[in-house]
């Protein structure tokens, strides 16, 4: 496969395009810093499949004295052979990854170093624990993920595709909270509730959505499908679509704003 210019899509006829790519750009690393030759022979270049990568990946960060990572190598696999949808999810969240962030300069960077993407990639996992019945096994995971990924995400969380959680850390979803496609959000987010209260109490952020850092978006509201909420923010109350808010606590200061935030990263409010 050829190597795509930054901000282009690879070609979306071609699944294996993404895969092929990460395998090319491997193979470069090797050639230009042969002190990783070993590391990255291990993850990427003795795998056959983008589902075995981070299976393999994934494991490796989260193993313990008490769940050793051959378990939990077994454990994704069965995940993403039980869902593909899981793995389509991998590949576009890849894809945002490559195509919002400018310090992000190929496909393989992700998959190998952002721990943002490894949160999330593994709170993929506990999601389909959790809807498996195997809450325990969630609850365990959750909190290996938040130990070492520095992200504190519910395993009943449900986060849609092509979503960048940018660098991750200290990043907060509660349970009920729900996160839709094409969502950009930066460290330090807190997607929480506002009480002691049980039942739906988390936000829903819809598409297209960016959330800047150290923003925290209380209670069972709605972030409407293509708003921006500035960094620093404490949003307590309905943001429209295609709004921009700001302040502690948030107000609107630009409706009917053009474009998707998500991918235009612009956080200037």
């Amino acid at each position: 496969a050829n190597r795509t210019s930054k901000g282009k899509s690879m070609t979306a006829s071609n699944h294996d395009a993404l895969w092929l790519a990460i395998l090319q750009e491997a193979e470069l690393a090797v050639r230009d810093e042969p002190l990783l030759a070993s590391f990255l022979h291990m993850t990427v270049l003795r795998h056959g499949t983008l589902e075995d990568v981070l299976a393999f990946h994934l494991s490796s960060k989260l193993a313990s004295a008490v769940m050793d990572a051959r378990a939990l190598m077994e454990l994704f696999r069965e995940a993403f052979a039980a869902n593909p949808a899981i793995v389509d999810a991998v590949r576009a969240d890849i894809t945002a990854c490559y195509e919002r962030d400018p310090a992000c300069d190929s496909y393989s960077t992700p998959l190998l170093y952002f721990k943002g993407f490894h949160a999330l990639q593994s709170q993929r996992v506990t999601h389909w624990l959790w809807q498996e019945g195997r809450k325990t096994l969630a609850y365990f995971l959750q909190n290996r993920i938040s130990e070492v990924m520095g992200a504190d995400i519910h395993p009943a969380a449900r986060i849609g595709h092509g979503v960048m959680l940018d660098h991750g850390t200290g990043i907060v979803v509660g349970e009920t909270a729900v996160i839709g496609n094409n969502v950009s959000i930066l460290q330090g987010v807190t997607l929480g509730g506002t009480g002691k209260d049980h039942g739906d109490r988390h936000p829903k952020v819809g598409d297209g959505v960016l959330i800047g850092a150290n923003t925290s978006i209380l209670g069972n509201i709605r972030i409407g499908d293509c708003s921006k909420v500035g960094a620093g923010s404490v949003v307590l109350d309905d943001v429209p679509a295609h709004c921009t808010v700001v302040g502690v606590p948030a107000r609107v200061v630009a409706q009917l704003c053009p474009g998707t935030p998500a991918l235009d990263m612009d956080q200037r409010v």
